[in-house]
This record gives structure tokens, C-alpha cells and sequence, in this order.
């Protein structure tokens, strides 16, 4: 697959490193605005990047890219979508999807529309544990709790302390912890156990009305998933889901998944015996799943894509972007809920 790279900041760096033992994929063309053509000069040569632009609808009309990586702040992600997408191109879009959930459902009527595919690249969806997670998600019997908690501490904070607003906590750019760092426990509760009946919303918000963290509740019929994200402060992160017969942890951040605890019922052995804390615990089996080592955290990702779009893999394609409609539906509902407005809304 041919893929065309729009972008020059930190996620790019990180994409261009994960692309490098993908041989699925070959980049052929880097876009940057003008005043970032330096930049993308310098990756097109570090990585052997053929064609450099500093216009969009160039790149699209000219190269010869099947599809485009677009790593570019989260207000321009539908924008730029829609124009590839228009153009004939596949986008491979980063996290968030959108900014708003209408946003999701046109790229979506799109993709059925011109036959191109709209993929998110969340790393959560793309991980060997989340595949043994949905393994084991039925030997936990009905789910009765989910909780997750993604912190950690902005490199950008401290400069947002100062005044100094980077697009990560920009309402006009659609920045703060829940788009950018809690999406990621959302789309972990969405992906596993479906869309919620509602979504609500806790958050901190800074001195621009953005939120530096905060928790969402997401409920379902017969309970609910607590998911905390910030990047103000830092914690241990976790994601626990907990049913009747069972619970799975996983210990760490959602997005770099390395391994998976799980403790069921032993049913075999109904016996049960006294705990420490005085009451009674059931016999039970514990398992433990190590992830292989890889090279990066979107390398799998990437791969991923790259066969979709070769194999034209018309129903992962639209299991992805049906997935992506029902998360920024979520995040969308949550975020206004708690009264956190970006630039692009109109109500």
C-alpha cells in the first residue's frame, strides 16, 4: 500500500518509526504546511520519503498514494478527511475520529458513498491483549462494574500553567483530556461491551474552560463503567472489568497494553473458604496473558490497515468505522453534557 503522510508534529515522528518493519506499506509522499516544510523536508529524508508538499489538494490530485495518514491536530481531522475521502483516497485518520459525532456520520455516509474506507488509528482496537480480552470476556459471566483510569502528567501542563495554550488544551482545536487521553478507556468500554444508554461527564477544567481531566460514566443496563483520564496529575493506570463469575485487569496505560490478569469461578469446584476479610471467597482459576514484544505501539495498527485496504476488507472497514460513530457519540455526549464547548459547535 502507498501512503501519503499529512503532518509533521510528535504523532507523525512516532508513525514514521512504527512504519519502518511494515512492508505492507510504502510512504511515498509527505504533506506540511508552508511554514513546516523544513520539517517535512527533514523527514522525507530520514526516512526516504520521495514527494514533499505544501498543498493538500496538490498532494491529493498528484501523488500516487492509495491512502493518507493524517496526524494533524483534532479540529482538522474532518476537514481533511472528507477531502481525501472526495479525492478518491482511504484515510487513515488519527484518534479522535471527529470532533462531533455528525462529523463521524458523514465521513461514514462517505466511505458507503465512494467505496474508500475512513480507519481510526486507536491502538487500544489494534492490541493482542484486547483481542484476549474479548476471549475472555465471556467467562466473566453478566458484567457488573467496569473502571478504568488513563493519567498522565501533560509535557505540555506546565506551559498550559503559564498561560501558554498548545493545541492539546485548545477548545478552538478540540483539545482536552477526555478527546485526547480518556477517548482511549472509552473506546476499551465501547469496544468490549457496546454503546452505553447514556454518558455523562466530571470534569476539571482550566482557565480556558478546557477540561485538564476528569471522570465519565458510562451507563449501561445493568451497570456501569467509570472511566477517569487526566493529564494534570498522574496515577497508576488500570482497566478492570468485573462480572459475576470472574474479573480481568489490565495493568497499565489502555493504549500500550503489555499484559492481561484473569481470575474465574472454578465451577468444577464449588467449595468456598474463608477470606481474610471475614467473609467467603469462591475457589477460582487465574490466568495470565503476556503480550509479544513489538516494535511499537502502532505498528500493529498499521498493518492492520495496510491489510484492509489491500484486501479490500469491506466488512472489518465497516466494523471500524461504525465502532468510531459510536464512540464520538459518547465523547461527544459526555463532553456537552459537562458543558465544555469547542469551535466547531454550532448549538
Amino acid at each position: 500500500m502507498k501512503l501519503a503522510i499529512i503532518g509533521t508534529g510528535k504523532i507523525v515522528h512516532e508513525a514514521l518509526f512504527a512504519l519502518e518493519p511494515v512492508d505492507r506499506v510504502e510512504v511515498v509522499a509527505i504533506f506540511a504546511r508552508p511554514h513546516s516544510k523544513e520539517k517535512a523536508e527533514a523527514l522525507a529524508e530520514k526516512y526516504g520519503i520521495g514527494e514533499v508538499y505544501t498543498d493538500y489538494d496538490e498532494l491529493l490530485a498528484k501523488s500516487d498514494a492509495q491512502a493518507v495518514y493524517i496526524g494533524l491536530v483534532n479540529s482538522a481531522h474532518f476537514p481533511y478527511a472528507k477531502k481525501a475521502l472526495l479525492a478518491g483516497k482511504d484515510v487513515i485518520l488519527e484518534k479522535p475520529l471527529t470532533t462531533t459525532a455528525a462529523e463521524a456520520k458523514e465521513l461514514a455516509a462517505l466511505t458507503k458513498e465512494t467505496g474508500k474506507y475512513v480507519l481510526e488509528a486507536i491502538t487500544t482496537m489494534h492490541s493482542q491483549i484486547f483481542d484476549l480480552m474479548q476471549e475472555e470476556l465471556p467467562n466473566l459471566g453478566n458484567i457488573r462494574s467496569a473502571q478504568l483510569n488513563y493519567s498522565q502528567y501533560s509535557s505540555r501542563y506546565t506551559d498550559y500553567l503559564a498561560g501558554k495554550v498548545a493545541p492539546a488544551f485548545d477548545p478552538e482545536c478540540s483539545g482536552g483530556a477526555l478527546y485526547d487521553i480518556n477517548l482511549y478507556n472509552v473506546y476499551f468500554v465501547v469496544g468490549l461491551l457496546g454503546s452505553p444508554e447514556t454518558a455523562t461527564y466530571f470534569p476539571n477544567r482550566g482557565f480556558n474552560g478546557i477540561d485538564t481531566s476528569g471522570t465519565a460514566i458510562l451507563t449501561y443496563p445493568t451497570f456501569n463503567a467509570v472511566c477517569t483520564g487526566a493529564k494534570d496529575s498522574d496515577s497508576p493506570c488500570f482497566s478492570i472489568i468485573q462480572g459475576e463469575k470472574g474479573w480481568m485487569r489490565v495493568n497499565g496505560k489502555p493504549n500500550v497494553m503489555t499484559g492481561l490478569d484473569v481470575e474465574v469461578v472454578d465451577e468444577e469446584n464449588p467449595r468456598q473458604v474463608p477470606s481474610a476479610s471475614g467473609g467467603m471467597q469462591r475457589a477460582v482459576i487465574t490466568r495470565h496473558h503476556e503480550a509479544d514484544p513489538v516494535h511499537h505501539r502502532m505498528t500493529r495498527e498499521f498493518g492492520d490497515f495496510a491489510r484492509i485496504i489491500e484486501e479490500r476488507d469491506d466488512e472489518a472497514a465497516a466494523k471500524a468505522i461504525a465502532t468510531s460513530v459510536q464512540v464520538m457519540t459518547v465523547l461527544e455526549t459526555a463532553r456537552k453534557a459537562a458543558g465544555i464547548r469547542f469551535g466547531v459547535d454550532t448549538d
